[in-house]
Parts: structure tokens; sequence; C-alpha cells
């Protein structure tokens, strides 16, 4: 499947303080982000039916504005739903036998240095998320990527797909482009803004 990862808004219900999580993903999905994934991790957060049925209904607002679903983590909820790719951190397992299992589906994954790079790349990734970049509040206890790194990668692998991550804000978004992402990824500054249109305009 055809992805661009341009303009990628990762949410979860925790992350949603303005308004309700799915006024929030219906709006972003409408301002133009070219892919979503569901992360519904932390203190708080879905389970259960109610998890289920709010991956549902996401899975549904980006096939209506044909945005690329993907879930975080969760192997047999990208399964089950047939979501349109995966994302797995370094700690997770189970990226090998989803590939197995679905071939045409996107995998994406987490790196921190050049060996994990290469690995997700002979493993059968799509492309890989690099970060934090910048100081986030989204995440606690995880090893600072810096946009260094992010130009190392870019170096290494001229033409892989790479998106960005990590206290990405409309303020310095050109950095982590200049850097060569080919794509950022946000949570916090879609989820929390108050002008969602203007904001992922500016990304």
């Amino acid at each position: 499947m055809s992805f661009n990862l341009d303009k990628y808004f990762i949410m979860g219900t925790i992350n949603c303080h303005e308004k309700a999580p799915l006024v929030i993903l219906e709006e972003a999905l409408k301002a133009g982000v070219t892919m979503f994934q569901l992360r519904e991790k932390g203190k708080g957060c879905l389970e259960g039916a109610a998890y289920l049925q709010f991956a549902k209904d996401c899975q549904k607002l980006c096939r209506q504005y044909k945005v690329p679903f993907i879930v975080n983590d969760d192997v047999e909820l990208a399964l089950a739903l047939d979501a349109d790719g995966i994302h797995v951190g370094q700690d997770d397992v189970g990226m090998v036998a989803f590939r197995k299992k679905c071939p045409e589906k996107i995998i994406g994954v987490s790196v921190h240095t050049l060996t994990e790079l290469n690995e997700a790349i002979s493993n059968g990734a799509d492309y890989v998320g690099i970060g934090p970049i910048f100081t986030t509040k989204s995440k606690v206890d995880v090893i600072q990527s810096s946009l260094q790194f992010l130009k190392a990668a870019r170096k290494e692998h001229f033409k892989f797909p790479i998106v960005a991550i990590g206290g990405i804000t409309t303020k310095n978004s050109h950095l982590v482009r200049q850097a060569g992402a080919n794509g950022v990824a946000v949570i916090s500054e879609i989820a929390d803004s108050k002008a969602i249109f203007q904001t992922v305009k500016h990304l």
C-alpha cells in the first residue's frame, strides 16, 4: 500500500484535552494529515470493548478520508481490523510474523541507532521513525535522538522513508525536514491545538 509520511498524526484518547478524540481526528484529517497512527497507551487509556470500538471508529474516519490507518504495537488488533499497517518499537515483537501474514501492509519501526535502522530495513520495514528529536511530553523514559542522528540516517540510506517524532512543532518542523526527514509525526501539537487546520498547514 502506498503511503505519505509528510504529516503523520499519532493519537490516543489520553492525548485529547481540548475536544473529543474523534472530533480532533476528523479535523486533522480534513486539515490534511497524510497518515494516522492509533496509539492508545498510558494511564487511563481505553481497554477491552471500548478500545476495540474506538479503534474501529478511528479506522472508519481514516477510510472516509483515504488516509492510512496504522496501529501502534498491537499486532492482534491490526490483524483483527485489517488495518493498513502497524508501527512497532525495539521492545515489541511480531514484526516479522506480521510481515509474513500481511506482506502488503505498511510496517514502521522506531529506531535510535544506525544498527537498529539497518536491522529494521533488513527485516522488511517500510519506514522508520526517528526520535524523540526534541523534548517531548508524550513519552517518558525514552532514548533521546537528535537531528545529528537523523542526518546520519539520511546519509546512510538516501532514499529510505524516514519520519521524525518528538517535540516537533510548527516552529521547528523545518529543521527536521532540512535534516532529511520525509515527514513529521506529531501528537500534542495537533491534539492540543485550538486551530487544527492552521497547525497542520504549517507543520
